[in-house]
């Protein structure tokens, strides 16, 4: 288990956009490590596994970000990654709902993992070969770096694609926000298909959100207007909106329906609900396929990382 002693003072800056790539010195954080290892809790078998930390790391690198992306996104999801279960096991937070585990491996719970059967699975017999060792390179080189904030580790939360519209304010989507949470741009989000449409019927979301939506033909041939944006956050996306006579939060609407994200608007085709969504995910934090831009247009993987989590360092532990 790793207990800190932190002693570093972190004082920091967002990289702006457009920037050249500077290499940093990182400032190490001793810690003392008694126990290098994590507790997994696998759904597949409701056992608990011991795993080294960095072998652990892998698994969740590989189940969290395509091994295909460029070599310094994956450092920076490796980086992210290890912040979190480091954090996780500091404050010995344990799994929670399963005792005994520092962490599970359902993403719903916190990181996903695989192992590497599942990436010999996922990857193949010759693609294993190559990504297993990209994925594995990107946490070596790394070995030891966290992220924190004034000293302290910062919760690193992630998702797939801001769908180009730029990161969340923390305070936008949650209860809370945190200082280095805030809402930065994703230029170069990478996301090949960030709109997707999926379609209900009028008793799905209904039932699933306890309106009472009515397929009722208006003048002139057209769809009754089944949503109305009440609230939207910094970043445009809805916060509130309005369903028949309920207003309810996005975030409610997206998970009670099982959208990609919660930026999303809806339309009446052939009596069914057409929703469309932009993006996939929270939209909090780094946004993976804006970093695989990032990479892409030759950011190091620090640099991707004081992007999206502001006012940070990277800390190296002894």
């Amino acid at each position: 288990m790793y207990r800190f002693l932190l002693g570093v003072a972190c004082l920091a800056a967002s990289l702006a956009v457009g920037l050249p790539a500077v290499r940093e010195h990182f400032p190490p954080v001793q810690i003392e490590a008694r126990e290098a290892k994590v507790r997994l809790y696998l759904h597949a078998t409701g056992e608990i596994i011991e795993l080294p930390m960095e072998e652990y790391l892998v698994g969740v690198v590989a189940a969290e970000m395509p091994a295909s992306f460029p070599q310094e996104a994956l450092k920076a999801q490796a980086v992210a990654a290890r912040t979190y279960i480091v954090r996780r096991m500091a404050k010995n937070a344990g799994d929670g709902l399963h005792p005994g585990a520092d962490v599970c491996d359902d993403p719903r719970h916190g990181q996903a993992w695989i192992s590497r059967e599942e990436m010999r699975a996922r990857w193949g017999p010759l693609g294993y070969y190559q990504y297993y060792y990209r994925v594995r390179r990107a946490v070596e080189e790394t070995r030891g770096m966290v992220i924190t904030y004034r000293g302290q580790l910062i919760d690193p939360v992630y998702h797939a694609s801001c769908g180009g519209r730029g990161t969340e304010d923390a305070a936008a989507v949650w209860a809370a926000g945190a200082p280095y949470l805030m809402g930065v741009p994703c230029p170069f989000c990478a996301d090949p298909e960030p709109v997707r449409t999926v379609y209900l019927s009028l008793e799905e979301v209904n039932r699933a959100l306890g309106v009472e939506l009515k397929a009722v033909p208006v003048a002139g041939g057209g769809s009754p207007d089944l949503l109305q944006v009440v609230e939207r956050t910094p970043a445009g996306r809805p916060r509130a909106v309005r369903l028949g006579d309920k207003v309810l939060p996005a975030t409610a609407v997206r998970e009670k329906l099982g959208l990609r994200s919660a930026d999303f608007r809806f339309a009446l085709k052939n009596g069914r609900v057409e929703v469309t969504t932009r993006g996939y995910g929270h939209a909090v934090g780094m946004c993976q396929y804006g970093a695989r831009g990032l990479a892409e247009h030759g950011y190091t993987f620090d640099q991707i990382i004081k992007h999206y989590y502001t006012g940070v360092e990277i800390t190296k532990m002894e």
